[in-house]
């Protein structure tokens, strides 16, 4: 089975991918934080989430980062900090609240640049919270966690099931490969020095290997 063919999803891959989204999901309990950062990407839920989060009082300032990678030139041409910033404020967040970093072009630059942009903008967090896809949380937070350990970090994102995720994503084999993608990152990245170590139970590198062996792989690394 390849990747990208208009096929359905079977029960055992359904399977497979739910225990790599429960284990992509860190599930901590939002709290107060002293800024937030919201990962560019390519699903605009992540600045609705953001805004809620927001306007439950949680954080005074939100930085929106990230350019464009191939995922998402299509959707947000002119950036995805730019559109999510844009979807933040028509959404009620107020312009003050808010900061704006296009530049990242990957996970450790997000956070790296947005770090530089706080501090630009007179912010020094002891505690921030971490905004990203779902099935992002992970990763981002052993990244978070290697670029800027001092800082306590929190995660959130929208509390979708995957079914209801995959619906409203719109193509489920793209975001599996995806999630099977960052899977992988989060394997791989500690050796590189991007990110801190994080425990994989055999039942999810079974899933993972199970999903790479049925075509999953247009968002694997290429050694």
């Amino acid at each position: 089975m390849a990747d990208g063919r208009p096929q359905d999803i079977t029960e055992e891959q359904q399977r497979a991918a739910q225990l790599i989204w429960d284990y992509h999901r860190l599930r901590h309990e939002p709290r107060a934080c002293d800024a937030a950062i919201a990962l560019g990407c390519n699903d605009i839920g992540v600045s609705t989430h953001a805004a809620r989060l927001y306007r439950s009082g949680l954080f005074p300032t939100l930085v929106f980062t990230g350019s464009n990678s191939a995922d998402t030139l299509g959707a947000f041409p002119r950036g995805e900090a730019v559109h999510f910033h844009e979807h933040a404020l028509a959404l009620g967040v107020p312009a003050h609240a808010m900061l704006l970093e296009p530049k990242a072009a990957n996970t450790g630059q997000n956070i790296a640049f947005a770090r530089e942009t706080l501090t630009a903008a007179g912010v020094r967090p002891r505690s921030v919270l971490l905004v990203t896809m779902p099935y992002m949380e992970r990763r981002a937070f052993a990244t978070f966690r290697k670029q800027w350990p001092e800082v306590e970090v929190v995660c959130a994102s929208d509390p979708l099931p995957l079914d209801s995720y995959l619906k409203a994503m719109g193509d489920e084999r793209t975001v599996i490969s995806m999630m099977v993608g960052d899977l992988q990152r989060v394997m791989a990245y500690p050796d590189l020095g991007f990110a801190i170590p994080q425990h994989v139970p055999e039942d999810v590198s079974d899933a993972y290997e199970s999903l790479i062996r049925d075509g999953f792989t247009s968002h694997l690394l290429r050694h």
